[in-house]
């Protein structure tokens, strides 16, 4: 079909007033309101394949893939015939079911984990390793990384990515400096502030948790070797290391960042967070780790954490479907396709002058307008620019393709992201280059 470059957005709109009366900022997570972007957020009516349509009827090829968890593109068939199925046989039943444990056994047959406990959000999944773990040590204090977002637990809100970043949020109104005391902020891919850390604080560690590769400022990979440094220290100092792969769990890779270095280097966090790809477009989260930290959980041991939907059976349904159906051909077709849009950006970018950072791990990767040499911490990511990012962003949206509403995040494909789609997408970078061009220009 032809895509027209002026787009009617009548009816996003009128939802949107609607939205605003009933809803804070008339959306149910930030960055979904276009506030760092401008203009009208849409309001999205059916998703297929590689292409979302619009309540205006307007078509777009998704660069988001729901923030990640569409793997296989948007309502595949088989994913949507067992959950049919399952849905047939009733939603919820606050019992066990089977699913849940084909899942957990899929999960630990991919990701190093021994046992796995699942509940409905990454924020539940972060928030229960962090109480785990201090529950296993014996220790308060807990290690973080500035721009690293672990959803929006009190404790790991200080100096958090995403939706913070994007928003420009100084602190964190509501969270009381009790939360987060005993958090300890460092920034990204610096080797001496954690050991410096740790020698300031013998014997209080209870963990550190990092993006396994941060993906809330932005794709900014760990430099070689930084992993494994991290389980390497943590296990040195009786601290357990856990890898939050809620973003990159099965999606950077079949086995997710876990797969591209510490199945290469040979080590293994004590505690893993999943989320997104493994609810196969469903909320579902879990956590796992060492069969002696997670034996500790309820009702085993002393640590309690409970969820009444938790491994509910609908979303354990569409997870286990999605990644037996995630295989390597999958993957490297995703990779493929992404590596395509990732050459062209960075062409039509140098072509239009925009000084830029592609930036990639695995299938996922970002783009950076800015003019430093490479986004290695939250402050390299900082100085993006916001107003070339928001032309950018609106001459792609004008041009049929929808990119992640904010400069801080990750772009997605999925295994629907066809030779239709990923032309779509090379149509319309050199316009939003030269976009990018004009906004920098005009803010000079």
């Amino acid at each position: 079909m032809t895509r027209p470059t002026t787009r009617p957005t009548a009816a996003s709109a009128a939802l949107f007033e609607r939205a605003r009366a009933v809803t804070p900022g008339g959306v149910n997570s930030p960055v979904r309101a276009f506030n760092a972007v401008g203009g009208t957020p849409r309001f999205i009516r059916s998703a297929a394949g590689a292409w979302l349509t619009d309540v205006d009827g307007n078509e777009y090829v998704d660069l988001i893939c729901s923030w990640g968890p569409m793997l296989l593109g948007h309502a595949h068939p088989e994913v949507q015939a067992r959950v049919a199925e399952a849905v047939a046989r009733g939603t919820s039943y606050g019992a066990p079911t089977e699913p849940e444990v084909e899942l957990a056994e899929e999960i630990a047959a991919r990701a190093p984990v021994e046992r796995v406990r699942f509940v409905s959000s990454g924020t539940e999944a972060t928030m229960s390793a962090i109480r785990l773990a201090r529950g296993f040590t014996g220790r308060d204090v807990v290690v973080k990384f500035a721009g690293c977002y672990h959803g929006h637990v009190d404790s790991l809100l200080a100096s958090a990515g995403s939706g913070l970043a994007t928003f420009a949020v100084p602190g964190t109104p509501g969270v009381p400096t009790s939360s987060t005391e005993l958090t300890v902020v460092l920034p990204y891919n610096d080797r001496a502030a954690v050991e410096k850390v740790f020698a300031e604080h013998p014997g209080r560690i209870a963990c550190l948790i990092t993006e396994a590769a941060p993906g809330n400022m932005g794709v900014v990979p760990p430099e070689p070797g930084f992993n494994e440094f991290l389980a390497a220290t943590c296990r040195a100092n009786g601290a357990l290391f856990v890898s939050d792969e809620v973003m990159t769990g099965f999606r950077a890779s079949r086995f997710g960042q876990w797969g591209l270095d510490g199945a290469l280097e040979g080590w293994r966090p004590d505690l893993v967070t999943f989320g997104k790809v493994m609810g196969g477009g469903f909320p579902a989260a879990a956590f796992g780790g060492r069969a002696d930290v997670m034996s500790r959980l309820a009702p085993e041991g002393p640590v309690y954490q409970a969820g009444t939907l938790s491994g509910n059976p609908i979303a354990t349904t569409a997870g286990l479907t999605t990644l037996r159906l995630a295989t390597d051909e999958v993957y490297a077709h995703i990779g493929a396709a992404a590596e395509t849009i990732r050459t062209a950006a960075a062409d039509a970018l140098t072509a239009a002058g925009v000084a830029h950072v592609v930036q990639s791990t695995g299938t996922m990767f970002s783009v950076f307008l800015t003019d430093v040499a490479a986004v290695r911490d939250f402050d390299d990511a900082s100085t993006t620019s916001a107003p070339a990012y928001a032309a950018f962003f609106h001459e792609m949206l004008e041009r049929g393709v929808y990119l992640p509403p904010s400069a801080y995040e990750a772009w997605f494909l999925s295994a629907a992201h066809d030779d239709r789609a990923v032309s779509t997408v090379l149509d319309a970078l050199p316009h939003a280059a030269r976009a990018a061009a004009s906004a920098l220009e005009s803010s000079q």
